[in-house]
């Protein structure tokens, strides 16, 4: 299942999506968790050291090999240079697995260790001095968006994105590559205000969305939330002196966390599993696609010198290869 964590800045999403991860990990769960924010904070969040979260190797610096993996004998692409982020799969390509061994995982994820268990993390990178003034940072996350389209998942396996702030994600197809997408929303004006743009952008994309209360203190909050996202509102979240100890760098053992976040956590995990018989698979290659297209209409064939629609493969459909391969 594939699962992001979206919000504005400071909504906690980062903490939330920290948590969860713990959360599945803790039921032996195999997670893939991947930071695909501009601020590279979920390392830390899981237990990372300065030093340790610094270490991490960046996907967006590995992207021609990335590339090269995951186009296999596509002939379609006849080299990684003609990939771009939005390239979908094709009869030859590679298809990435949650719980296999493959090049990709090898140069940028790491084991990181949690009570109860283990998870890979994958980060796409800060902003480096070479960057400032003059890249983008959604040229960064295309390495992500890259291996969402190339990545297939079953039943009791979770791939959990940190999700870059606001809305900023929809500057992409990515949004779109979700089983469900958590929006992180704090009960103040500005707080649903995201969850308002958010819904608004993904409406005709058939994005399911769910609310996450953050920050909440009382009844009132709890009103004021519901009053605004309705049935979209799953679970609220108050304060937890577990999570101000790992913010302080003493995190307790995770069977410590209190009893009513244990519960919304079992809440989220009951919500994504519930998704994935809603699975459409023509729809996901289908959407994959179109924003291919837009790329290739809008920039990308004038930059890469290449047709890229002749890179889609009109039979070729993501789920009809799982089945194929199961």
């Amino acid at each position: 299942m594939k699962i992001a964590f979206v919000g504005k800045g400071g909504s906690g999403k980062t903490t939330l999506s920290s948590l969860f991860i713990r959360h599945l990990a803790a039921t032996g769960a195999p997670v893939v968790a991947v930071d695909a924010d501009i601020n590279q904070h979920l390392g830390p969040a899981l237990g990372l050291n300065e030093a340790e979260a610094a270490a991490l190797p960046a996907m967006g610096e590995r992207l021609p090999l990335i590339k090269d993996h995951l186009r296999g004998t596509n002939p379609r692409i006849s080299s990684a240079d003609e990939m771009i982020k939005t390239t979908p799969p094709g009869e030859g390509s590679r298809l990435l697995r949650v719980c296999e061994d493959n090049p990709v995982y090898d140069a940028c994820a790491r084991p990181v260790e949690l009570d109860g268990g283990a998870v890979r993390l994958m980060v796409t990178g800060p902003f480096t001095d070479a960057d400032l003034g003059v890249a983008c940072y959604h040229s960064k996350t295309g390495a992500v968006e890259l291996c969402l389209n190339h990545l297939v998942d079953g039943p009791g396996e979770y791939v959990v994105v940190d999700m870059t702030a606001g809305s900023d994600s929809f500057a992409s197809g990515m949004f779109t590559r979700f089983d469900i997408t958590f929006l992180v929303a704090e009960p103040t004006r500005k707080g649903v205000s995201v969850y308002r743009q958010y819904k608004e952008y993904a409406r005709d994309f058939g994005v399911a969305l769910k609310v996450v209360g953050n920050k909440v203190q009382g009844q009132e909050d709890l009103d004021f939330l519901r009053a605004e996202a309705g049935d979209d509102l799953l679970v609220t979240v108050g304060h937890s002196d577990w999570v101000r100890a790992l913010e302080k760098g003493r995190p307790p053992r995770f069977d410590l966390l209190e009893d009513a976040n244990r519960r919304a956590l079992h809440l989220l995990r009951t919500a994504v599993d519930s998704t994935y018989e809603l699975r459409d698979w023509e729809r996901y290659t289908r959407q994959m696609v179109d924003f291919h297209l837009r790329n290739a209409r809008s920039w990308g064939n004038a930059r890469t010198g290449v047709d890229l629609a002749a890179q889609v493969d009109p039979d070729f459909v993501l789920g009809e290869e799982v089945s194929a391969n199961a």
